[in-house]
């Protein structure tokens, strides 16, 4: 049998009739199950009715509470008799017999918070004093802001109060890492326009750039040096026209640049297909003629042909998306009428372009010159691909240097791998 006999809203303890009279129940904390878990603890007629009378008293008793609460874990009991113990201090105690109290137990600072206690007297102690306009409905984000701010001050960094308007713009005033919106109502009308300007150096700086996605690790990865290099473009564009601006503000702007990048570049085609690539018997930049055949280290073969929907490359690194997978990281184009091809290494970030010199003959076996150079990232990728789509082997003269011998090559890798670090 369970009869509520007061409760205000929420997650408040109510004041119920149980089978062995009157009991105070709550909410706190959760089972093995992730489920709520409920305490209950006996109280008399006359503190129930000061439960219900006062807010002040019922929010003191259940903040004081909620730790013996947490103290019971997901499966073990309320210590009651400690609940039962609390009272008569909070519910009956003068004004000074209640701070007296809370000096020297636990209590949930967050919920005074939340309900309107005033900060800087909770910080003394002084809960009932801080408690003089406390309200029913809690204000979580007033939680958030006051520790969010603790973490930042531990950081040792202050913010101006343009710094601030920019991080509440972008709503990550609290939760930095959230994707960044547009949100101008968030902002004093007086320091929008401020804001506005700010975030207008960004724009500027990074119009006509685009973060596409990274085929070598499947769909719908973004590409990682591309939205590096909208970073980079859009923080070194604000601090130099903002220097006062701390790095919080410098660095929400950033995110706000690259996410909004990522987004348009969604609906923009895929990057060749802009380029307009040819081939050598079509000319730079015309209608390719010649059949094109995909593989990848599985053996998985796709063809395509000139009139296919997409352009070559565009079908290229699609298909590259598709298969691309850690056991599954080189791939082939392969124009057989030529007798070339260009194998990309992405474990290596390499690329070997593979001439026919002898296609064999009979009992002869095809003669074939291969020769190597290194990648620097998916752009890298990009730019041979598109070249030997438009113009097969000889188009990729000018992106090497090539050599033959491997050794060579690895000298190379060394040599690059030394200079960046």
């Amino acid at each position: 049998m369970r009869d509520v006999v007061f409760t205000r809203q929420g997650w408040f303890p109510a004041v119920v009739r149980c089978e062995n009279g009157l009991c105070i129940e709550l909410a706190a904390g959760a089972d093995a199950n992730h489920d709520p878990r409920v305490f209950r603890f006996p109280v008399d007629e006359v503190r129930a009715a000061v439960i219900e009378a006062d807010l002040r008293r019922h929010l003191l008793l259940w903040s004081a509470v909620l730790p013996l609460c947490g103290d019971a874990g997901s499966q073990g009991d309320l210590d009651v008799e400690a609940a039962v113990a609390l009272l008569d201090p909070t519910l009956l105690g003068t004004p000074d017999e209640v701070d007296a109290l809370f000096r020297g137990i636990r209590w949930d600072w967050r919920l005074l918070m939340a309900h309107g206690g005033d900060i800087d007297l909770l910080d003394d102690g002084k809960v009932w004093a801080a408690l003089s306009e406390a309200t029913v409905t809690p204000d979580r984000r007033r939680v958030e802001e006051y520790e969010v701010n603790r973490r930042r001050a531990q950081r040792g960094v202050t913010l101006a109060p343009l710094d601030t308007a920019i991080l509440r713009f972008t709503g990550q005033y609290v939760h930095g890492a959230t994707l960044p919106k547009r949100l101008p109502d968030e902002v004093d009308p007086e320091l929008l326009p401020d804001v506005l300007r700010v975030i207008a150096t960004a724009e500027r700086a990074t119009t006509g750039m685009r973060i596409g996605l990274d085929p070598r690790h499947g769909r719908g990865v973004t590409d990682k040096a591309a939205w590096e290099r909208v970073a980079t473009v859009a923080e070194e564009a604000v601090r130099a026209a903002h220097p006062e601006l701390a790095d919080d503000a410098v660095a929400t702007v950033r995110f706000l640049m690259c996410s909004e990048v990522r987004d348009r570049s969604k609906n923009l085609p895929e990057e060749d297909d802009a380029e307009g690539v040819g081939d050598r018997a079509g000319g730079p930049g015309g209608v390719r003629t010649a059949r094109l055949t995909f593989t990848d280290d599985k053996e998985v073969a796709q063809p395509w042909a000139p009139g296919d929907s997409r352009t070559a490359g565009a079908a290229f690194w699609e298909f590259v998306a598709s298969r691309s997978a850690p056991d599954n990281e080189v791939f082939t184009i392969e124009d057989e009428q030529l007798g070339e091809g260009l194998q990309l290494h992405f474990y290596a970030d390499s690329v070997a372009r593979i001439t026919t010199v002898t296609r064999g003959e009979g009992a002869s076996e095809p003669e074939y010159r291969v020769e190597y150079t290194l990648v620097d990232g998916l752009d890298g990728f990009r730019t041979r691909v598109r070249a030997f789509v438009d113009g097969g082997c000889a188009a990729l003269d000018p992106h090497g240097p090539w050599t033959a011998d491997l050794a060579e090559l690895e000298r190379a890798r060394t040599r690059r791998r030394e200079a960046n670090s």
